[in-house]
């Protein structure tokens, strides 16, 4: 019989860490918890695979699942001597979700499964507090009723609201048990009357129906999201975990709450977390009432003036302490922990890798080699590459004036300027639109999650350092800010007011300060960081380790001084075309484009020739002493040329041409298909003077930088769009003598390699014929996309994401490289052309050489280096030592 259910309990699991692939993240935590023999209260997990068997069965739960579960619950009821559904002693249930890869928030979870009018009874009078068994009976039919039965969850607030006010209460745990038992009452008569149905109340049909909700909230769209936006594989599936409920709201003696073992905002060593007293688990992420520090260090630092676990519970605080100092030696790696008190007693409910923002991963991973936990290596692979982007955003710059309209908690640092919105919808639908906003809530839920990315910060009012904002936007990198109650949010009006009666309205412009909590009028001057320290251990580390080397694509000064300053080891894509559109230029370059003869086209070459000498030459002495690759002009003539009768009308005017003669050489020049057409070496074939120019203009920069800062220029021109062999051997004819002639005039012998762009499959399947003339290759795997799939990436924004929700395809190929297709074309040219030419020099000059999975992908393919926009530069450096190190490739 298949294995559908692993328990745990009793100081021993079926399982451990190393089974997530089946048990998912928090069932193989609580699993290895059990064996290590920390408190863990019993329960058992449902293996991943049944969510897969769930969907492809019409969302029903196979018979052997559904035995084993009861065998399951019967060991629980045994260990804790208690019965589900019992009158006596009732066995309650929490059912939580669990994947593979942490997913905070964006599944269901059910508390207090088991209760009802005859069990909820029972529960008072076993703890001597009926108070608390109708609190925990009402969480349970919101919960239920919300997740289950598909109740939105604000009908029941709003019960709960207006039964405060009407008895004065400020906080729920202000009501008594007749209080609370009336608000049972009103949650039951809403679900009749908004769902025609009664709620029910037998716990067998609870806990299946529950089951299953939590299996179907796989495939909510907050899930879907999240997982399209961290790659998470959709075939994976969710676990399911049903363990016997330990309750932190039995009073003054109870309390729940989260911890980190180490600061998640700056890795400082130190217990980092937040508890309510007598409060279930979701009070504390929900940031329905404000939390209290775990440690006394943390209360003043926050300004809080209510007492922290550390001293209103001395024992078992230190209890937890020795458990989390067990817990981050035994994983070698700072941990998120959810834990409980009841009565006293305390239960640890989840351990997992927590979650946490760049610079304090550079810092956790730095620090624990200097402990001698892991190797610098490990370190290096702990570090996720896209998230160094987080570093190269700007901060507030500290000499500048700021105008503070309000503040609360520092959930994530870094800052951002923008306008402000009040819904997830405002918020995609302005970025949609080009402009930048701080989406600003009372509270987020992971409904959310579209507004949260979209956004450049968040700001809530409500809520702790743990909250579902605080802990998703520290994993997207964005600044926020949690917990401002000094400031109010008014949805009505659209409004946010701040201290002192000052209003923002929809629009206004503020800055978030994520690193100090602030909250900014207006759009407040910042800086870059410096990126040394913690950062610059790690990325020696890292150069240490990777084979392949880092490029940057850089047209302008501008670029290769910032991809230098980020650690670039030399330009791996120039496109000269960039150059073209600038200022005067882009005039002479249409002089070129519309004379009628080469004598023409020559005497406007001749006007351009000493500009790209100048950006060369600059170029050349920027990289000094690294390898240039410059790209011949690669894009069809008629992009350089006016579109509209407005702009025909104006250059024509500029250029003392007739309009009308003007919009008959555009028409000329237009192409049906310009990305398959006239373009790339094609141009330097129909017209070699322009190739010419080029050539002089690089050979001439060459000698220049080269006499400037002593050293010679490592130079290599690529020739785009070849196809066919004699397109080289023809475009290299003319390179080759436009450099004997340069040599003689300067009397310096000009080095170089020739090779090309293999961005079409001819070409890829040609290679060890194209090698013959090629001393290098460089993947162009953009246009290698466009013309394996036969897709242009301008268009196809408009189905790819249909096919990404349908399942056809992951990933989107313009993003991350497609490995059977593209890839395959790469491994075949890249094996053909150096069996012609052992030495031919390999790279990537495409988007993808920024992209980390792109990145290990040419790690396996044996590539030489990648090229990759400026500010991935480190994402790259970091990327190609994990591909390095995971292939046991490193150079160490």
């Amino acid at each position: 019989m298949e294995k559908w259910v692993y328990r745990f309990g009793r100081g021993q699991a079926e399982g451990g860490v190393s089974d997530v692939a089946i048990l998912g993240g928090k069932g193989a935590n609580l699993a290895e918890m059990a064996n290590l023999g920390l408190p863990v209260p019993p329960g058992l997990t449902i293996v991943a695979d049944a969510c897969s068997w769930y969907f492809q069965h019409e969302k029903t739960l196979p018979e052997a699942l559904m035995a084993q579960v009861l065998d399951g619950i019967a060991a629980m009821e045994a260990e804790t001597g208690r019965t589900f559904g019992g009158a006596t002693s009732p066995l309650l249930l929490s059912i939580r979700s669990g994947a593979r890869a942490s997913m905070p928030g964006m599944m269901d979870t059910v508390l207090n499964l088991g209760l009802n009018d005859e069990t909820v009874q029972a529960l008072g009078h076993d703890a001597g507090d009926a108070r608390f068994a109708w609190d925990s009976y009402r969480r349970f039919i919101q919960m239920y009723a919300d997740v289950v039965m598909g109740l939105d969850h604000e009908v029941f607030e709003e019960i709960l609201e207006d039964e405060k006010a009407r008895h004065g209460h400020e906080y729920d745990t202000d009501l008594s048990a007749v209080e609370w038992q009336h608000v049972v009452s009103l949650y039951k008569q809403v679900i009749e009357e908004e769902l025609g149905d009664t709620f029910p109340q037998d716990p067998h049909v609870q806990l299946w129906q529950a089951i299953a909700a939590v299996f179907s909230s796989w495939m909510n769209q907050r899930a879907m999201t999240y997982r399209m936006l961290h790659r998470i594989p959709e075939h994976w599936g969710t676990a399911v975990n049903v363990q016997a409920m330990v309750f932190g709201n039995l009073g003054s003696s109870s309390a729940t709450g989260v911890a980190f073992t180490r600061n998640p905002s700056t890795g400082r060593k130190e217990l980092y977390g937040e508890f309510l007293v007598n409060a279930q688990g979701e009070d504390v992420v929900a940031g329905i009432r404000t939390p209290q520090s775990l440690t006394e260090e943390g209360r003043l630092a926050s300004g809080s003036e209510k007492p922290s676990m550390e001293k209103l519970m001395p024992e078992t605080f230190r209890e937890f302490s020795e458990i989390c100092d067990r817990l981050e030696a035994h994983y070698r790696d700072m941990q998120d922990v959810e834990f409980t008190v009841e009565r006293g007693r305390l239960w640890m409910l989840q351990t997992r890798s927590g979650k946490r923002t760049t610079r304090a991963a550079m810092k956790i991973a730095v620090d624990m080699v200097d402990e001698r936990l892991i190797t610098e290596n490990e370190a290096v692979s702990r570090i996720e590459p896209p998230s160094l982007d987080q570093l190269l955003h700007p901060t507030i710059d500290p000499r500048v004036e700021r105008v503070i309209m309000g503040s609360g908690l520092p959930a994530s640092p870094g800052a951002a300027s923008g306008e402000i919105v009040f819904t997830a919808e405002e918020a995609v639908e302005a970025e949609a639109e080009g402009r930048k906003v701080i989406l600003v809530r009372i509270e987020t839920s992971p409904e959310d999650i579209h507004g949260m990315h979209a956004a450049e910060a968040i700001l809530t009012t409500r809520g702790g350092m743990t909250s579902h904002a605080a802990v998703v936007a520290r994993g997207m990198g964005i600044p926020c800010v949690v917990g401002a109650g000094s400031m109010r949010v008014d949805l009505r009006n659209e409004q946010l007011i701040c201290p002192g009666g000052i209003t923002l309205k929809r629009g206004d412009i503020i800055t978030l300060d994520g690193s100090s909590g602030h909250v900014l009028k207006g759009n407040v001057p910042m800086m870059q960081p410096e990126l040394s320290g913690d950062f610059g251990r790690l990325m020696q580390w890292a150069d240490k380790a990777r084979r392949m080397t880092v490029r940057t694509n850089a047209d302008t000064p501008q670029d290769a001084r910032a991809a230098r300053s980020f650690g670039a080891e030399g330009i791996g894509l120039c496109r000269t075309e960039h150059m073209f559109f600038e200022g005067e230029r882009i005039h002479v370059m249409r002089e070129m484009i519309l004379a009628e003869d080469e004598a023409g086209r020559r005497e406007a070459l001749a006007k351009l020739l000493p500009m790209q000498r100048s950006d060369f030459t600059e170029l050349f002495e920027i990289m000094h002493g690294l390898p240039v690759t410059i790209r011949l002009l690669d894009p069809p003539l008629h992009e350089f040329l006016p579109k509209s009768d407005e702009e025909i009308a104006e250059v024509a005017k500029a250029m003392g041409m007739d309009a009308a003669f003007l919009r008959r050489r555009v028409d000329a020049l237009h192409e049906f298909n310009p990305m398959l057409g006239h373009r790339g070496c094609r141009l330097a074939i129909s017209y070699p003077e322009i190739a010419e120019m080029q050539a002089r203009a690089i050979f001439e920069a060459v000698v220049a930088a080269a006499r400037e800062t002593g050293e010679a220029v490592e130079l290599e021109i690529m020739v785009p769009l070849v196809s066919l062999r004699a397109e080289l051997d023809y475009v290299k004819a003319c390179i080759d003598r436009v450099a004997i002639e340069v040599g003689g005039e300067t009397g310096m012998t000009i080095g170089y390699l020739a090779g090309t762009m293999i961005e079409l499959p001819r070409a890829a399947l040609r290679a060890h014929v194209i090698a013959e003339t090629a001393e290098f290759f460089s993947f162009g795997t953009n246009d290698l996309t466009q013309t394996t799939f036969g897709i242009s990436r301008d268009d196809a924004a408009s189905f790819i994401p249909v096919y990404q929700r349908k399942g056809i395809i992951e990933q989107d190929p313009f993003i991350s490289l497609d490995f059977d297709g593209v890839g395959e074309l790469i491994r075949l040219a890249a094996e053909r052309g150096r069996k012609t030419r052992a030495d031919l020099k390999l790279g990537i000059c495409g988007e993808h050489g920024g992209d980390p999975a792109s990145i290990t992908f040419c790690e396996e393919a044996g590539l030489d280096y990648v090229s990759c926009s400026p500010f991935r530069v480190p994402i790259a450096r970091l990327a190609a030592a994990q591909a390095a190190i995971a292939q046991g490739r490193q150079k160490n």
